[in-house]
């Protein structure tokens, strides 16, 4: 249960974080870097939840 909270923090701190670089840090100059670190997380969380998901956590 404690894993799914996990998951859905960092999907929440990922939208988050994609929302805020599509709208005010737009025009920031390491923006892509910005939306790098959201597909970061994204890319945790996924692996997260298959691991869940399949057994391995």
């Amino acid at each position: 249960m404690a894993l799914w909270l996990v998951v859905a923090f960092i999907v929440l701190s990922a939208s988050l974080i994609l929302a805020l670089s599509y709208g005010p840090l737009k025009v920031a100059a390491n923006v892509r870097t910005v939306r790098t670190f959201a597909a970061v997380q994204y890319l945790a969380a996924a692996v997260l939840a298959g691991a869940r998901l399949t057994g391995q956590a």
